[in-house]
């Protein structure tokens, strides 16, 4: 039986799950009677039932005697919804193959033991590398309880965001755009820094020219770092019709009666501690994981990317390079602020990938720490 077949396709179900079942992973599970697929299923959202238990409704009478392909070790212990152990045995199903370990520390390896030990045969780490890529989020939140934290940029050849004047519309084309937005949608939050919302006022939304399911894809909470509350009450995002929440994270030595004027525009107004003039960018990380964040992707401006880096907050990198030159060195930079004295104390990117939208050049990689 080819089991790397079969995980593949368990995988791609699994990314159907994308944006939608946070803080659950992604899952994706096949089940395969004499060499063919009698049943799929994958995780559609947090609260609702597990990939397993899908698959094995799909699957219905032709589970006993059949093997699970699960893309996450099977869970052993009552969530929101039952152990899908239990149902896995009671499916009469006799083998187990999943991609990898459930990370969770207070739940390792429970499935596979449970499993294992009521004589159900076991195979794991067919194709782990790719489950642990899907799941990366949900690996680094159970791990870290902090958000994966992710930058994401769009520059000319010669490094800048935005022109003198502060214009950056648009300096990459369409199909960087939409994936971005696809991104947004992945995600549980965006941030930006306060001038971004004063020169570009932006909606933070996610706009995605094609549905993904029965959706048009999720907006992510929007996160703006402002340490003295100096938001218009009439930027863009205070005037929003969206069912996510718009976060502004400000100093604790800000007006009282604009903050109430900000909250009753629908807005939450957190009280983070401050770095010298600017949010400490490393306790707010607990602070938004606190509030469920386990995901956050950050898009500027300079000085919060730069800010974002040196606070070695940074877990991924997304940098789009368009196929223009400013031809200055007054336009505004992808990073603000000072920088490594010597280029041995970069901070160096692994994992590199790749890609094109276009005529623009996508740069995906991930911070060494």
């Amino acid at each position: 039986m080819d089991d790397e077949h079969f995980m593949q396709m368990a995988l791609g179900l699994a990314e159907k799950g994308e944006g939608f079942t946070s803080p659950n992973p992604m899952v994706g599970a096949v089940i395969v009677k004499d060499g063919k697929v009698v049943g799929k299923g994958y995780h559609q959202a947090a609260g609702e039932a597990h990939a397993e238990i899908n698959a094995i409704d799909d699957a219905g009478a032709l589970t006993q005697d059949a093997t699970i392909y699960v893309t996450l070790e099977p869970c052993n212990h009552t969530g929101r919804t039952p152990p899908c152990t239990e149902k896995i045995l009671a499916a009469g199903i006799r083998r187990v193959v999943f991609a990898m370990n459930d990370p969770n520390p207070g739940v390792k390896r429970g499935g596979k033991d449970y499993l294992k030990n009521r004589g159900i045969d076991i195979t794991t780490g067919v194709c782990e590398n790719r489950a642990k890529r899907l799941n990366e989020i949900f690996i680094n939140y159970v791990k870290t309880k902090r958000p994966f934290s992710i930058i994401k940029c769009a520059a000319t050849l010669d490094g800048r965001i935005a022109t003198r004047t502060g214009d950056s519309r648009w300096v990459t084309g369409k199909k960087s755009r939409e994936f971005v937005h696809r991104l947004r949608h992945a995600v549980d939050a965006i941030m930006v820094g306060i001038n971004t919302v004063e020169k570009d006022d932006p909606g933070l939304t996610t706009r995605l020219t094609n549905s993904i399911g029965n959706f048009k894809g999720l907006d992510p909470v929007r996160i703006v770092l402002d340490t003295h509350l100096r938001i218009s009450e009439e930027a863009k995002l205070l005037r929003l019709d969206s069912n996510s929440d718009t976060i502004i994270i400000t100093g604790n030595l800000v007006s009282e009666d604009k903050k109430a004027r900000i909250e009753k525009k629908g807005a939450k107004v957190v009280e983070s501690p401050v770095k010298g003039d600017f949010i400490d960018l490393d306790i707010l990380m607990d602070r938004l994981a606190a509030l469920g964040i386990t995901s956050l992707l950050i898009e500027g401006g300079s000085r919060v990317i730069a800010s974002a880096l040196s606070a070695g907050i940074v877990e991924k990198i997304f940098f789009f390079f368009a196929p223009k030159i400013l031809g200055g060195d007054d336009g505004v930079p992808i990073c603000k602020g000072p920088g490594a004295d010597l280029m041995k104390n970069c901070i160096p990117v692994k994992d590199i990938n790749i890609r094109r939208f276009g005529d623009d050049i996508m740069i995906q990689g991930y911070i060494d720490k």
